[in-house]
Formats: C-alpha cells, structure tokens, sequence
C-alpha cells in the first residue's frame, strides 16, 4: 500500500529510526510510505522515505491575492467559515466552508494572500462583532483582529498545499493517509478525502485539542482571540473525528475524551505508545539507604509540593529517608519556591533538587529505592512506562492514565492527600520483598504493554482492514498502478475491461 504519514515536526526528527514515525516505517518495509511534514520550512533532508514539506508558522508563503471577480466567492467562504466559529447555530458549516475555501485556492492558488489581506480582515471583524456572536460580549479591538487573522492563515495553510493531485507525491495516489497528532495535520486528510475518497487514520499520542485548551489558558493574547483559536481547533477536531475512519488513542484516558468530542466508538482501536526502552536493562541494586526518586517538571500540574509535604511525613517516621528530585524549572521561580517549602518543612537538608539527568530517565530511576508521581494530571503514559520498565516499585496519584498504566503492579492514592502518599511510600520502603516483586511485575506490564512489534502489528491489521473494506475509486483506475486503489477485477479482467465496468 501506498500510505501518506501526515504529521507536524522536522523532517531530521520524524525519519530517525527512534522516532515514532521512524519506527513505524521500519516496521511495516512492506508497505510505501511518504512523509507530509508541516514545519518550521528548513527544508527535507535525506532519509528513508520521500518527504514533502510545508512551513506552517512564519511569514506566508509569497503569491498575490486573488483577482478582483474571485474576490466575493473567497469572502463569502470565509464569512462562513467565520461565522461557524462564533454563532453557535451555524457550527455544521465549518467543513463545507474548509473545502470551499480549499477548492478556491486550488484554482488559483491565492488563499494565503487572500487570509491575510484587509479584505479578510474586515469579514473577521464583521463577523466578530456581530450581534449573537459568542465572542462580541469581549469587543475585539483592532489589535485583536490583526492578530486573529494571522493564526488563522496560519492554522488553515495546509489547505493550499501543493499535495492534492494525483500524480507522483499526490494524496490522492495514496491509499490511505494516517494523520500523526490532529490538529492542522489532519487539513489535508480531510482535502484528499472529499477530492478522491482516501480514507484517513488519526493517532494522538496526547489529544491535540486537549493541548490547545492547555497553552491556551497562558498564551499572550487577549481573550477574544484566545476563545477564537479554541473554537476553530475544537471544530476541527470534531470534523476530523466524525470523517476518519479509524482512530487510534494512545491510551483509554484518551479514547474517552475522543468520545466526548464526537468520535463513534465503534471506530476507536487503543493502540499504546510503543518505546524501544522495553529492551532496556531492568536498573541494578538499590541504593545503600531508603531514597524516594521524584520525577517531573517543576511547575503546579506536577504538584512537587505534595511530594515534599508527604516526605515530612516519612522522615519523621523513617529519619534516614532521602529525597531525590529530577526536573527542569517548568514555571518562573517555581524551583526557589520548593526550596523555601523544603525549608519551612525542615527537610531540606535531606531534600537535593538534581535538575535534568545526563544520562536520561535510566539514571533516575537506579538512583532510588522507590519512584513516586505526585501530579495532578497525568495525561500521557510514557513517564510512568519508562519508571516501571526499570524494575523499581510505583507510587503514583490516581489521575489520567495512572489507573490503567500501572494497574496492580504499583500503589494508586489519591491526589492532594500528603498522608496518603506517605503512608503508601513508608508500607513500600519498610517490605524489601514487596517492592520487589511490584517492581518485576511492573516491568513485564510494561514491556508488554509498550513494546514496539504489538504497535506495529496494530497498524498493519489496520491499515489493511480498513483498506479491504473501503469502496474503490473507479476514477483511480486511469491513474497510475497502486493495489488497492482498484477493485479487483481490474488485475483479472484487464485494465480495459475493468475501467468500463467501474464506470
């Protein structure tokens, strides 16, 4: 099969071997992959697959706007566009305006000029201002206008792609697209679908929109842009949701919020992120001494203070305790004040604060006797994966993925509760043969649960389900030879007889 990987990153990142993507195609040698990048423009570099590159942020690509009498038919596609966004009786209009605005910058190629002109400009603030607009009540002043009007030609470049044929490099001569992350990525999936019927996967190793709605919240613009960004990518998801024809989640915390967003059940298949640490050695013998290894950014989400409350608790009751934090400062001044709360708490001489490891995770996880997540939300499983495929024992919040990541083969308390994550920490350090055997435990979960060839073998049961029962095109038959890109009485009965009958 013909597959087009969609995905945002750099093209040196994306074709490493260590990367996801670079494992997934190493895996599957017997299918053709392409590489759709939509990045920082720096241009493809050698790899094992051809690559296409797209810059999404930055200036926009050069060309004029369109000609006086196209002018309206972009506008009104805009308006619609627009208005989906901010009237919230008019949300169905969002994809039929994406691949109207889609087909008109095929035909001339004058989309991004037209998206950040001051016609476009002036539709943007009409619209905003409207009566019964959502975001009207927060009057968008001039700035907020420049400013919207921006991110959204640069949300909506990948519209304008040159991939939409179907010659050599086309999605269209694809058999199938698999969008890695949503988001922009996922415009042109949902192009080459309506143009040729090429059906789409989506994976999300952390939910995109999840994402957005994060950064969001702190992100340097007023509120009226911030509420026009979320909308526009929370019915993006939505669309790109209901079109695919498979989604893979990273997790089961993931797969419920894919439901919640829109997405039918029945085509949702969790597939686990898959790390070729599962080949890493289990970490050696424990250090002399009971010491708590923590691991984590520095910021609130992580909750480094429920760490240090708990460890008063166990040092007063086990005074040869130690504590060992990894984590760069995530937030401005957080790390001087866990340092002031260590202080106040008279722990701080027992307490070292190690920044980022050298040597990697592996190096945290051998330098304790016990690994403890504090977080508030855990919302990817690769941190608690990587600590338990060392062999050392898991004390974690029960939040986001930690329930279905570590399972019974580590202790759960709950959040914001120092008692409870002392006394689950001190049951653990006192029962060497307990943290022991929750160690191995934990580790073959995890090498079973995270290894590389199940998530390969996934993605080719799935890759080849859904193109076995996707219709053909009977327009791809005149196009270059590709197995399942025509039904198969074509290789029978002749390409001659067989485009009669398709048509």
């Amino acid at each position: 099969m013909r597959i087009a990987l969609l995905t945002e990153g750099a093209s040196s990142y994306a074709q490493r071997v260590d990367s996801w993507c670079g494992r997934l195609i190493e895996g599957l040698p017997e299918h053709e992959f392409r590489l759709y990048l939509l990045g920082g423009g720096g241009g493809p570099v050698e790899g094992p697959v051809p690559v296409a590159e797209l810059s999404l942020w930055g200036r926009r690509p050069k060309g004029r706007g369109p000609a006086l009498h196209r002018r309206r038919s972009y506008q009104q596609a805009y308006r619609t566009l627009i208005r989906s966004l901010v009237i919230p009786g008019e949300r169905e209009s969002f994809g039929p305006a994406l691949h109207r605005l889609a087909a008109l910058g095929r035909e001339d190629g004058a989309l991004p000029a037209f998206l950040a002109s001051g016609p476009a400009q002036r539709v943007l603030e009409q619209v905003w201002r409207s009566p019964g607009a959502e975001t009207a009540a927060g009057q968008p002043q001039v700035r907020d206008v420049l400013v919207a009007a921006d991110l959204l030609e640069q949300c909506l470049r990948p519209l304008s792609a040159p991939w939409y044929g179907t010659g050599p490099g086309g999605l269209g001569s694809a058999d199938l697209c698999h969008v890695v992350g949503g988001g922009p990525a996922a415009l042109p999936a949902l192009v080459a679908k309506e143009l040729h019927g090429v059906p789409f996967v989506i994976t999300e190793h952390g939910l995109h929109l999840r994402e957005q709605y994060r950064s969001y919240r702190t992100a340097p613009y007023r509120w009226p842009v911030r509420a026009l960004l979320i909308a526009f990518f929370r019915l993006l998801t939505e669309e790109t949701y209901q079109q695919a024809a498979v989604l893979t989640p990273g997790s089961g915390y993931d797969r419920h919020w894919q439901e919640r967003c829109g997405a039918d059940p029945a085509r949702i298949r969790v597939v686990h992120e898959g790390t070729p640490a599962v080949a890493r050695a289990a970490a050696g013998p424990e250090p002399e001494g009971p010491v708590l290894v923590w691991a984590g950014a520095l910021e609130p989400g992580r909750d480094p203070a429920l760490m240090l409350h708990a460890f008063a608790r166990i040092r007063a009751e086990l005074p040869a305790a130690r504590l060992r934090m990894y984590g760069e400062e995530g937030a401005p001044g957080f790390l001087a004040h866990c340092r002031g709360i260590a202080e106040r708490l008279g722990v701080d001489a027992a307490v070292s604060f190690e920044g980022r490891p050298e040597g990697g995770p592996a190096e945290v996880w051998a330098a304790g006797s016990l690994v403890v997540f504090s977080a508030l939300a855990q919302r990817s499983p690769r941190l608690l994966a990587d600590a338990m495929l060392s062999g050392r024992a898991v004390v974690a919040t029960e939040v986001g993925v930690a329930r279905e990541v570590v399972g019974p083969t580590g202790l759960l308390v709950p959040p914001r509760d120092p008692a409870a994550l002392a006394t689950a920490c001190l049951a653990l350090l006192g029962d060497e043969e307990r943290r022991a055997r929750l160690g191995l435990a934990g580790r073959l979960r995890a090498q079973e649960r995270f290894a590389v060839e199940p998530v390969v073998t996934a993605f080719r049961e799935v890759y080849l389900e859904l193109v076995s029962r996707w219709p053909a095109f009977p327009a791809a038959a005149k196009t270059a030879a590709r197995p399942f890109a025509r039904p198969a009485e074509y290789w029978v009965a002749g390409p001659a007889d067989a485009v009669a009958e398709a048509v």
